[in-house]
């Protein structure tokens, strides 16, 4: 047989061969992708679940000289409508004698119209020791600066919840939170 009768085998389509293998790889990418999506959206907080991570609470409810305590995912806060002495002894504090210290004003959130409102003081419910609920008004001891009292180890926080006394390390956290209305805070996790 001459060249001419010999018979050819398919010439090979390099270009139609690197098309197929590129959108084999890109449809392998892309399903990997969207299977990774669905594993790691299925790990986030339903919505009823980021519900129930933030709540609003009426602050005129709360007397002067009283507090309420509320849980949010679990965690205490506590929401306080000081006294005008209350709020005296906060703000008169000498910041040097503080083991962490903060101003009063630093641990307030302004009210819409901008203006702070010294009253009430908003902080987590959990000591920061060891993660026990301080005692306060209405719990029977208020500690030696009339703020939160912790039973478990003898930390005492005033009433702008600062550590004053105690093996506690810092302040009673202020949470995330803001004023909705003059009279309604909402606290965020």
């Amino acid at each position: 047989m001459s060249d001419s009768q010999t018979t050819h085998p398919e010439a090979i389509d390099e270009e139609r061969r690197d098309f197929i293998h590129v959108a084999a790889v890109t449809t392998t990418v892309v399903g990997a992708g969207l299977v990774g999506y669905v594993f790691v959206d299925q790990m986030n907080a339903a919505g009823d679940t980021k519900a129930a991570s933030s709540l609003e609470i009426d602050i005129s409810k709360i007397p002067v000289g009283g507090e309420i305590r509320v849980l949010i995912g679990g965690k205490p806060f506590f929401l306080r409508n000081r006294t005008p002495e209350e709020i005296a002894a906060a703000v008169n504090v000498s910041l040097d004698k503080l083991p962490d210290p903060e101003s009063d004003a630093d641990r307030l959130r302004p009210l819409p119209s901008g203006e702070l409102n010294p009253a009430i003081i908003v902080t987590s419910g959990s000591c920061t020791h060891l993660g026990c609920v301080p005692v306060g008004p209405g719990g029977g001891a208020l500690g030696d600066y009339g703020g939160w009292y912790c039973p478990c180890h003898g930390s005492h926080y005033d009433t702008s919840g600062r550590i004053r006394k105690g093996p506690a390390p810092t302040n009673l956290p202020v949470p995330d939170y803001e004023y909705v209305t003059d009279t309604v805070v909402k606290i965020s996790l």
